[in-house]
């Protein structure tokens, strides 16, 4: 089973991520990474992918990634985690 990551709106200070709907953008810009088999493409704007999925944890936006993202398409893993880290939000195993 793959690990899955919590990308939490929150910077290493404790303050909230800007802009507030940072977390549906970012997982709606993965939503077309699927498992095979499952509707992708044009269609994936229905539904974000079951690898990248915005949260609440602890009353702050964040973003669930499943580490099953690397092995279907890394550049799209490493996207991910470079945003977090880029913007200095938290990231903790789910």
């Amino acid at each position: 089973m793959a690990r899955q990551y919590y990308i939490i709106g929150l910077t290493a200070d404790g303050r909230p991520f800007r802009p507030s709907d940072w977390s549906e953008r970012l997982a709606g810009a993965m939503s077309s990474f699927r498992p095979g088999g499952s509707v992708g493409g044009a269609a994936a704007h229905i539904g974000y992918s079951p690898y990248c999925q915005p949260r609440t944890v602890d009353g702050a936006k964040a973003v669930l990634v499943d580490e099953g993202l690397r092995e279907i398409e890394p550049m799209a893993w490493d996207f991910v985690m470079n945003f977090a880290r880029d913007n200095g939000l938290q990231v903790r195993q789910a």
